[in-house]
């Protein structure tokens, strides 16, 4: 078997299995005294001579030509990797591969460089890091120590044609790559589409699976697996159909959800079209209950006079029965009362003639007033005859003045009478209204949407503002230290810089105090080492925040990420000081070994924020700085030192030690340390501060030009109100017409009620100028009647003051004979008081009776009259309801009329007034209404186009997506049986989303178990690497890929999984698979069925003829450790890599056949 040289390297510097994101290395010369030498069976040493004798590098190619030629039989497959040829790559200094067209056996150590073939495969074929999960940036594949990097790598070509050499050339300034394909310099599109032209597919983890990408295999969604699965074997022509299945069905679901919520807004319109018909019915109805409570309220007089007559009614009766109850009582007590009556009609008697005494009396002084009183009417009559006399003038001249009024307005009645109105259209009319009310609509949304337009303007305008002034504060802030870092902040994290603002205007809100990131709490005391220190942090250790307890976490946390919305934030708490990190080596042994000090002793900060860089992050009390490099000397101690990281002036060492391969087991990465950004004094950022200026003028453009545009927009707007004014002024000619044209026909209409009014009043003015003379003299009659007994009147009145006096002198000789009697009888009284009260009761009673029936007759005049006035002013309507509701039976009491009252406003209470606007709302959603449905039949119909065009592709690509799964699970299902498991591959089919299509793979390991599908909790990893490397297996026969590469996925199986595993895998990449489904679907992946080129007779050793079988595909197996005594086929090629101390400079002097035959020699002699 051939075999593959590395040359000679004093120490490894990458680590394949490390857990360094960076991978650099450093070659120094070897040294030749450092390892014991190899004895066999404890004899002679071979400590004296090389490792390798001189006989074994006479023919170094001579074993590698003729371990070639045994497999001359075998081809290489168009794409299948030739050879790889390596410069200055990763450990490598200078290798050349030669790669089987089968199966690739890649056993070595770890970390002599196994992954390292790996990721030139994907690095030289166009591909990026990405696809290795290693480092991120190309340069870091370069060895440390050189300047570039070649990979050159031969693919089988096709039938007749050469093979195609890919040549990638990696420089370490400035991390780029240049390419050639067959020498001529190509793009990497150009080199990415040569190789994908081999269905070559590095980023399909199905072909290409990475150490580093093994657990984002087993991490793939099943619907990831199905993507990754048909890249891998089907045709491009089934993964366009998938995708456009996929496509068409999101488009299908976005015009559903589409359609669903057109369905639902038509819904709610026709809903909302439904209650305005009936808020339209309802402001009809309203006006009625208003008109017929109007109408009800004015019955109320009638209703009260209704009441108070009926009340009057029942007073008087009842007082005729008082009455008659009163003369009752009277005679049956008369007995015992008439010694009181008598005594009661003398004092009755005494007080009549008081009264009279007293009326005397008092008709004297009303006789004497009345003389005076009299007098004073004479006087007032006189001159009312002479003002009588004075408007019967007046009143003659205005009644001609109005006969003659009333006789043109008579006549000009007639003649309107015989003038019929203009007949007009109402109907038409009120479409002609409602099409200018339309327009004005249609013209206030157009200005509505202007204004729309320009409020988001105006905002827009406002944030460009608000842009303005923060830029301006930062351009005040660049002339500040603090400003510049936390101008730095801002750049390096926005999220952090508006953090870190929160945080300085809350730190109230906390238990302790809040740190800010370092960038600006931190500093560096002496500037040369500000480029060592800043290369010792990554990102977040510039911009993370420190809290000292737990609470302030958790608030911190919930208020950045949660309420505040920010992603890039890190918050670290720190509850020690710095007394917890002391440095790992005393001071003398600091300076012994070259070092200026620790990175903490340069660095200023809070204590606790370098207190939390000490503890994550940089580690800056474990990390040594120097200004000079370290020596070799140095470097030889600090590998046996507890030192783990040390930087000098340009170098960041980094030192690994894995126990688990004792204490020999020792790398060192090596990076170079990079210009400092952040700490650093330098003047102001001009070209920062060109940036905020230019971002300023260009701010101000924008608002000008946003200014215009809101100036146009005006005009628009103003227009519109323009237009809509004079399409207003049209709408109320409209009305005014219309107006007009209704006055004249109820004007017409009541010409006759007029013209009989005008009539009447011109009779009553042609009957008072009748017989004015007659009045005037009858007028000067009176005035002389009145002068004289105006004279007579006062001779009375000097007769009445005299019989004045002469009653007042009676009065006192009746007043005291009233005396005596009222004593008399108030003592007689006494004794009859019961019976005196009871019928001062009933007396009382009939008093009342009486006040009550003058009070009821009062109310029914007052009401009466009401009562009249408005009929008198009633409208036509009006008085036939009340005509109506005045008929026999028809009339309402004044608690049924308030009943109904009542009634009526609350149901005018329940219908709400409603808006104005209404009817021209109705009108406006109708249309929406009709717009709307005419979308939903066009979505209808894309719909169904779509259903036509997934149905047409669906019909084709299902069964052949089908058969291929079925292919997949038979040869999947036969691998598991092999090593007594099961295991069946499937299709899930979502029939609602063509993308959560997705392989199920099922397993089961125990005879107990049922089949469960594959995944993360189920399975131990073992079980997970076998069911993988099966599931990959059974893609063999069907791949379209012309190489498939697995790194380490044994690791993990236990030793029996891992012997079934292999031999399966040999027996099917070698092409000597028993399974019959594997060998049907090989043939029928070849065109017509026919047996592949690499199918041919052979003559055995033996002189037969055996079948050679090739798989479909190159296969590379990469793995650290490998069992004793696996399968071994004809057609498998064993690539071991050695490294070490003691390979020689040039790798093509090693013989690997004679190291092979001293091996057998060692073991045969054991």
């Amino acid at each position: 078997m051939p075999s593959l040289v590395i040359p000679h390297r004093r120490r490894r510097e990458y680590d394949s299995d490390g857990e360094s994101d960076r991978i650099s290395s450093a070659t120094t010369t070897p040294s030749v005294n450092k390892r014991a030498r190899l004895q066999v069976n404890g004899e002679d040493s071979l400590s004296q001579s090389p490792l390798f004798p001189d006989g074994y590098l006479s023919q170094p190619n001579g074993s590698l030509q003729h371990g070639h030629a045994e497999e001359v039989s075998m081809e290489h497959q168009p794409g299948s990797i030739v050879r790889v040829k390596l410069r200055n790559f990763v450990t490598y200094t200078s290798v050349e591969f030669f790669p089987g067209p089968n199966l690739n056996m890649v056993i070595g150590p770890n970390g002599t460089g196994k992954s390292t073939l790996v990721c030139a495969i994907c690095l030289g074929l166009g591909w990026g890091t990405q696809h290795l999960g290693r480092a991120k940036e190309v340069s870091d594949f370069v060895k440390h120590g050189c300047e570039d990097a070649t990979i050159e790598i031969e693919l089988a070509g096709k039938k007749a044609k050469r093979n195609p050499v890919f040549q990638c050339n990696i420089k370490r300034e400035g991390s780029k790559c240049t390419f050639a394909i067959n020498g001529k310099p190509a793009t990497k599109k150009e080199v990415q589409k040569l190789a994908m032209s081999f269905a070559i597919q590095i980023d399909n983890l199905c072909q290409f699976l990475p150490q580093d990408k093994v657990v984002e295999f087993a991490g793939m969604t099943p619907v990831e697996l199905l993507r990754s699965t048909m890249r891998a074997v089907a045709s491009q022509e089934m993964i366009d159909a998938h995708d456009k299945l996929k496509k068409w069905r999101a488009q299908q679901q976005t015009v559903q959800d589409t359609n669903a919520n057109q369905v639902e807004t038509l819904n709610s319109l026709e809903g909302r079209q439904r209650m305005q018909e009936a808020d339209v019915q309802r402001m009809r109805e309203r006006e009625q209950i208003k008109e017929q409570v109007r109408m009800l309220e004015t019955l109320r007089p009638f209703a009260r006079y209704r009441a108070v007559r009926k009340l009057y009614e029942q007073a008087r009766t009842r007082r005729k029965e008082a009455e008659t109850e009163l003369k009752s009582l009277k005679e049956a007590i008369e007995p015992s009362l008439r010694a009181v009556n008598a005594k009661q009609a003398y004092r009755d008697l005494i007080e009549r003639v008081v009264h009279e005494r007293r009326a005397n009396i008092e008709r004297a002084e009303r006789k004497a007033d009345g003389y005076t009183k009299r007098v004073n009417e004479l006087s007032t009559l006189m001159e009312d005859c002479r003002k009588e006399v004075d408007a019967e003038r007046k009143g003659n001249k205005t009644n001609k003045a109005d006969s003659t009024r009333l006789e043109g307005i008579i006549a000009r009645l007639r003649k309107q009478m015989e003038e019929e109105p203009v007949q007009f259209d109402v109907a038409d009319t009120n479409e002609k209204i409602r099409a200018k009310q339309r327009a004005q609509q249609e013209l206030i949304s157009q200005a509505s949407e202007l204004q729309h337009n320009m409020a988001e303007l105006r905002e827009k305008g406002l944030e460009f503002n608000n842009r303005i002034e923060r830029a301006r504060q930062e351009l005040a802030n660049l002339d500040s230290q603090a400003g510049q870092q936390n101008h730095k902040l801002t750049g390096t994290s926005r999220d952090s810089a508006k953090a870190w603002e929160w945080v300085q205007k809350n730190q109230d809100k906390f238990e302790q105090r809040v740190f800010g990131p370092p960038i600006v709490e931190c500093s560096v005391k002496d500037v040369r080492y500000v480029d060592m220190i800043e290369s010792s942090f990554n990102s977040n250790d510039f911009i993370c925040f420190t809290v000292q307890t737990r609470g302030d976490f958790k608030k911190l946390q919930r208020q950045l990420h949660h309420e505040m919305g920010l992603s890039q934030i890190t918050i670290r708490t720190m509850t020690g000081g710095l007394q917890n990190f002391p440095p790992p080596i005393s001071e003398e042994e600091c300076k012994r070994y070259g070092f200026d000090g620790f990175a903490l002793d340069f660095m200023s900060g809070p204590e606790p924020v370098l207190a939390m860089l000490c503890s994550e992050g940089p580690r800056l009390n474990q990390t040594a700085v120097a200004l000079k490099d370290t020596s070799d000397e140095q470097y030889r101690l600090l590998e046996d030192s507890v030192m783990q990281s040390w930087i000098t002036r340009k170098s960041i060492y980094r030192i690994n030690r894995r126990r688990e391969y004792g204490a020999g087991a020792v790398s060192t990465q090596v990076r170079d340390v990079k210009k400092a950004l952040v700490w650093t004094d330098q003047p102001v950022n001009m070209s920062a501060k060109q940036a905020l200026q230019d971002d300023i003028q260009g701010w101000h453009e924008e608002v000008k030009t946003i200014q215009d545009v809101i100036g146009k927009k005006k005009e628009q707007v103003a227009q519109l109100k323009t237009e809509k004014a004079e399409i207003a002024a049209a709408e109320q000619e409209l009305v005014r017409d219309k107006e007009a044209k209704q006055r004249a026909l109820a004007s017409f209409k009541l010409l006759p009620i007029k013209l009989a009014q005008q009539e009447e009043k011109l009779v009553d003015v042609q009957r008072n100028m009748e017989g004015v003379r007659e009045r005037i003299l009858a007028v000067n009659a009176n005035y002389d009647k009145h002068a004289l007994e105006r004279g007579q009147v006062a001779l009375g009145y000097a007769g009445a003051v005299v019989d004045l006096k002469e009653s007042h002198l009676q009065l006192r000789e009746v007043e005291v004979m009233f005396i005596e009697a009222n004593s008399d009888f108030e003592v007689l009284g006494e004794r009859n008081r019961e019976v005196k009260e009871q019928l001062e009761a009933k007396q009382r009673e009939q008093v009342d009776l009486e006040n009550a029936a003058k009070a009821a007759q009062n109310d029914a005049k007052a009401a009466i009259t009401e009562c009249s006035k408005i009929m008198e002013t009633a409208d036509p309507a009006l008085s036939e309801f009340l005509r109506d509701k005045s008929a026999e039976g028809n009339t309402l009491s004044e608690e049924e009329l308030e009943t109904e009252i009542e009634s009526e406003k609350a149901r005018l209470e329940l219908m709400h007034e409603g808006n104005g606007d209404v009817i021209r709302e109705y009108e406006k959603r109708q249309n929406q209404i009709d717009r709307m449905k005419a979308s939903l039949e066009e979505y209808k119909h894309a719909l169904e186009e779509f259903d036509a065009k997934i149905n047409e592709v669906r019909k084709d690509w299902e069964p052949k997506l089908d058969e291929l799964v079925e292919s997949i699970s038979s040869s999947f299902g036969h691998n598991m049986a092999q090593i007594r498991c099961a295991g069946e591959v499937s299709i899930y089919k979502d029939e609602e989303d063509f993308d959560k299509w997705c392989i199920q793979i099922k397993v089961k390991f125990r005879d107990h178990e049922p089949l469960t599908q594959l995944d993360s909790h189920r399975q131990s990893g073992g079980e997970r690497a076998v069911s993988t490397i099966f599931y990959l297996m059974s893609l063999q026969a069907l791949t379209r890929s012309p190489f498939r590469v697995v790194d380490e996925i044994n690791q993990g199986m236990d030793p029996r999984n891992e012997r079934l595993v292999h031999a399966r895998m040999v027996s099917i990449a070698t092409g000597n698979d028993d399974n019959p489904q594997t060998r049907q679907t090989a043939r029928a992946a070849q065109p017509n069925g026919e047996a592949s080129d690499n199918e041919q007779d052979t003559a055995t050793t033996n002189g037969d003829v055996a079948r050679v079988r090739t798989p479909g595909s190159q296969y590379f197996l990469i793995t650290p450790k490998l069992l004793h005594n696996l399968k071994y086929e004809p057609g498998m090629r064993v690539l071991c890599i050695a490294s070490g101390e003691y390979m020689p400079e040039n790798q093509s002097s090693i013989d690997f056949q004679a190291c092979v035959d001293i091996r057998r020699g060692i073991a045969a002699s054991a």
